[in-house]
Formats: C-alpha cells, sequence, structure tokens
C-alpha cells in the first residue's frame, strides 16, 4: 500500500516520559504526517478499540442500516457472565443495524458488537476472519483479532500505528465518521424499550468539564482491560487541521475508579501540538 505517514516536526518541550501512556501515536490527518510516536508498533492488547475494526467491517457488510437485526442470545448471556461493557440491549431485541452500530461504539456494547457479527457473517468465528481479512488488506502488520468485543485474549494483539492506521481509513467511511463523532444517540423503539435508550459516547460524555485550549474533540472510543490498561483513539480539530490522537496502556488500578491518565495525556497532546 505504500507509505502511510511522513514525519513531521514536533516542537513542544513536553517529554514522551511525561506521558503515562506506554504507547502512543499521533497523525495530522490533513497531511497524513507522523506528529508523535512512543513505542507506537510495540504490539499490545486493543481492549474495546478493537470495535473500531468491528464497526467498519460490519459497515461494508451491510445493505441498509435500517434493516433489523436482532440481539443474539447466547453470545449475549457469554458477554453478561464475562463482565463486558454493554449498550443495553435485551437477548432477541429487535434492533436494527443502525442500533448495533450506535451500540458498539458509543457504549462500547459488548452485546452489540457480537450480534453484528452473527447478524452478518452467521458466527462470530466467520466475523473475525473478516476483520482479520481487513487488518491484512490495510497492512496492519501487527495486529491480530479473535473477537469483536474487545475482551482480553494474548492472541489478541494491535499496536498505537496500527490503530491510528485503522481509524484513519474507518473515517473515509460517512457512516463510521457520523457515528464516531457522536455523543448521544436514541435507539429504535422495542418491545423491550417502547422508548429506545439513551446512548452516550464514553469519549465525549467524558469531556464536559475539561478545558480544550485550542482544540476540539470531536469523536473517540475508549477501550479498558486491567491487561492493556486506559485506552483512548480520539479525533480532534486544531487549527482547521484534523487529528487522531492513540493512547494505549495508562496503568490501571482499579476499574471502578480509573484514575484517567489516559484522558490527560490526550488533553495534553493536543495542547501542544
Amino acid at each position: 500500500m505504500g507509505s502511510f505517514f511522513v514525519k513531521e516536526k514536533f516542537n513542544v518541550n513536553t517529554s514522551l516520559d511525561e506521558y503515562d501512556s506506554k504507547y502512543i501515536y499521533v497523525e495530522n490527518r490533513t497531511s497524513k504526517s507522523e506528529v508523535i510516536k512512543k513505542n507506537h508498533k510495540v504490539k499490545t492488547c486493543p481492549a474495546s478499540l478493537t470495535k473500531i475494526m468491528t464497526t467498519i467491517v460490519a459497515l461494508e457488510h451491510i445493505e441498509d442500516l435500517s434493516t433489523i437485526a436482532p440481539v443474539d442470545v447466547d453470545t449475549y448471556k457469554e458477554m453478561v457472565n464475562n463482565n463486558s461493557s454493554m449498550a443495553g440491549f435485551y437477548g432477541k431485541e429487535q434492533t436494527t443495524y443502525r442500533d448495533l452500530l450506535y451500540g458498539t461504539i458509543l457504549s462500547s456494547g459488548g452485546e452489540a458488537a457480537n450480534s453484528l457479527a452473527i447478524n452478518i457473517a452467521g458466527s462470530v468465528e466467520n466475523f473475525v476472519k473478516l476483520m482479520n481479512n481487513k487488518a491484512s488488506e490495510l497492512g496492519l502488520h501487527d495486529t491480530h483479532f479473535v473477537n469483536p468485543e474487545g475482551l482480553h485474549d494474548k492472541n489478541q494483539y494491535t499496536t498505537a500505528y496500527d490503530m491510528a492506521k485503522l481509524l484513519d481509513y474507518a473515517l473515509d467511511n460517512g457512516h463510521f465518521r457520523a457515528i464516531f463523532t457522536k455523543e448521544t444517540f436514541n435507539t429504535t423503539s422495542t418491545l423491550d424499550h417502547p422508548g429506545g435508550i439513551v446512548l452516550q459516547s464514553t469519549v465525549l460524555s467524558k469531556l464536559h468539564e475539561v478545558p480544550q485550549n485550542g482544540f476540539k474533540i470531536i469523536g473517540g472510543k475508549s477501550g479498558t482491560t486491567y491487561q492493556a490498561g486506559q485506552c483512548w483513539a480520539t479525533l480532534a480539530i486544531k487549527d482547521d487541521v484534523e487529528y487522531i490522537a492513540i493512547v494505549m496502556g495508562a496503568e490501571l488500578e482499579d476499574i471502578k475508579n480509573p484514575d484517567n491518565k489516559h484522558i490527560k495525556d490526550t488533553i495534553k497532546i493536543y495542547e501542544n501540538l
């Protein structure tokens, strides 16, 4: 596919050691230039950043987002048993593809991601093959998937560089960009949820009280497990230029009370651009 990035000068006083995230890659999306890198090609766990791939693969196999795509019961139960993050749907609920897509990105719903996989490919295994085929197609040489939701598995890995490359590609899809940059979404009325479910972005909802001096984070996806640490993939605009920032591996001591080092790193990165 040729060279993906060229280097761009990053003239700031911030040392990479000042960032708590172990793996960082920042791209000037407008010029396709490399801005910051820290262990950017070291393999690590993707956690729910996995769902970026799940969503773009799903979108490329869906003809009509309004088509009914019910929540799969078996994987729903599996996600509950594994304490996966959930969008709030119920097994057999008559959701649409659109509902599942927003539930996958905004709420990081494990049941939404797996239901996309089942409805599109017939099985999780077949869908994961599509994910790995897309990774190969995009030249993500240090990325491999075994599930669509991002629960820890030693054979599921990526790099900050590969995630930036994937997100850059996905954002060229208009539907993906709309989902990724949405703060809230109300799902379709169903028998289980007559008023729908109000889904909130796990990234944009965290920024209401956070100063964004000279830049604006307009979209994102979070990922958190003890093995992966605290991860964020974000899209921001500064001086009319789009930037992608991938921060991964900020240590996590208490998943119920995270210290949000990944958020602090992201804000510091964009401030210093």
